[in-house]
């Protein structure tokens, strides 16, 4: 059985451990605009040649797997500047803006991850490319993130071999961002959530 987890599925774990599980576990998945713009810039992104300028490779659609971590994934653009040893910079492209929350970065370190396990080479940074604002933030891939995304990969494989979806987030604001709210339901879950309680609190 392959027990790999998808790197860009941690994304989708940091941000709601129930959409991951709806997307797969359950292999739900509904698109909405803003899925739709994410595919296909990454289609733009993965469909270019490898290039090198002035010291430094460029790959792009890079493959990536550890067996560590049971992890699998593409890259959208690998930088390696030629040396000895070489140095490896992942980048990785996103649809919106630069975002206080980890989900990005912690996609993005998991492909660190990969890399460092299959070149033999310690990557100290990364890149995330958002579109909206058409530049780049460097990321450090620090040990505290690397703790937030192994921490992240642990519950992914926990959550895919117990095989039950969590529950709704109770931060209702990602909902609406979500292509998956419609097949979620989140307030219908969250009601009988409520209701359980309820009646717990009053039958004790």
């Amino acid at each position: 059985m392959d027990d790999f987890v998808a790197i860009s599925a941690l994304q989708h774990l940091a941000f709601c451990p129930r959409q991951f599980a709806l997307i797969h576990l359950e292999q739900a998945w509904e698109e909405n605009r803003f899925t739709a713009e994410g595919r296909i810039l990454h289609e733009r992104v993965d469909s270019g040649l490898a290039e090198q300028r002035r010291g430094t490779r460029f790959e792009r659609g890079v493959m990536l797997e550890s067996q560590q971590y049971r992890i699998r994934g593409k890259m959208d653009l690998l930088e390696i500047e030629l040396g000895d040893p070489a140095q490896f910079f992942p980048v990785e492209y996103k649809r919106g803006k630069p975002k206080v929350e980890d989900w990005d970065r912690i996609q993005l370190c998991a492909q660190a991850l990969c890399l460092e396990e299959m070149r033999q080479s310690r990557v100290t940074e990364g890149a995330l490319w958002y579109w909206e604002i058409r530049r780049r933030e460097n990321i450090a891939i620090t040990d505290e993130l690397r703790e937030v995304t192994i921490a992240a990969i642990n519950e992914a494989h926990l959550i895919l071999k117990e095989g039950l979806t969590p529950q709704p987030t109770a931060n209702a604001k990602r909902c609406r961002a979500c292509s998956l709210v419609n097949l979620c339901e989140p307030e219908t879950f969250r009601k009988d959530v409520s209701r359980k309680y309820m009646e717990e609190m009053f039958n004790t």
